[in-house]
Formats: C-alpha cells, sequence, structure tokens
C-alpha cells in the first residue's frame, strides 16, 4: 500500500531562526522576520504578485505585474487573460505551488479588480489564501 510522504521544513522547527521577511515593512526595526514557511511563501508570492517584470536589478524577467492592470478598462478579455497570467507564472516562478481556487472579481463602477486565490504546496500540509485589491 502506497502512502503520501509528507515534507517537513526542519527550520520550521527552529523558533530563533527567520524564514524570511514579513510585509509590509513595518518592524521595530524596518523588518519583521517570520519564523514558518508558511508565512515566508505566502509574502513570497505577495511580492512576487506586486513587483512589475524589469523593476528588480539583475533579474528582469522577476514579477507578476498585476499592477499595470490599474488603469486598464474592465473587459471579460483583461479577465481572462489576468487569470490565465497569474496561473501561468505560479507554475513558472513557484513550482511547488498548486492554486486550488483562483477568482476575478471586478466592480465596473469603481473600476475595482480583486484576486483571490487558495493555493497549496506540493507534499505539504500547508494551504493558504492571498487576497489582492486594486481600486
Amino acid at each position: 500500500m502506497a502512502f503520501r510522504q509528507q515534507q517537513i521544513f526542519p527550520i520550521d522547527l527552529n523558533n530563533n531562526a527567520a524564514v524570511g521577511i514579513s510585509l509590509p515593512f513595518n518592524g521595530p526595526a524596518v523588518f519583521k522576520s517570520n519564523y514558518q514557511t508558511k508565512d515566508s511563501i505566502k509574502y513570497n508570492l505577495i511580492n512576487f504578485f506586486l513587483t512589475n517584470p524589469g523593476e528588480r536589478p539583475l533579474n528582469p524577467t522577476f514579477g507578476g505585474g498585476i499592477r499595470n492592470f490599474i488603469f486598464e478598462q474592465i473587459y471579460n478579455d483583461n479577465i481572462e487573460f489576468l487569470l490565465e497570467d497569474i496561473s501561468l507564472k505560479v507554475r513558472n516562478y513557484f513550482p511547488n505551488v498548486q492554486i486550488e481556487d483562483l477568482n476575478v472579481s471586478r466592480n465596473e463602477d469603481n473600476n475595482e479588480i480583486s484576486i483571490n486565490f487558495t493555493y497549496k504546496v506540493i507534499n505539504t500540509n500547508i494551504q493558504d489564501e492571498i487576497n489582492i485589491s486594486f481600486t
């Protein structure tokens, strides 16, 4: 009988070792550290999507570029493109992250787009949700 082995991140067991930094930068020493892999993956995804390609030195292709949609008119074609673009970029840049549910909702009256997706990390018990809104 086969069973799925769950991956445990050893650094999560050490409460004194920081895994990454939290967003926004508002800690007592500018950066607030996080100590769990789950939090680090979530903030890495948020940072990726709020970064425009070409914005990061020495890595011009890094970034989700969803801020480019802030001043675009909201059409069904734009929403479909955004759904496909987010899925493709997560597969390419975060191969261990699998999107479970992806929704892009819109409010044409306020020219607002809200992106909500739930994801899981493959071979772990890590699941979380990200919400990003643009008005």
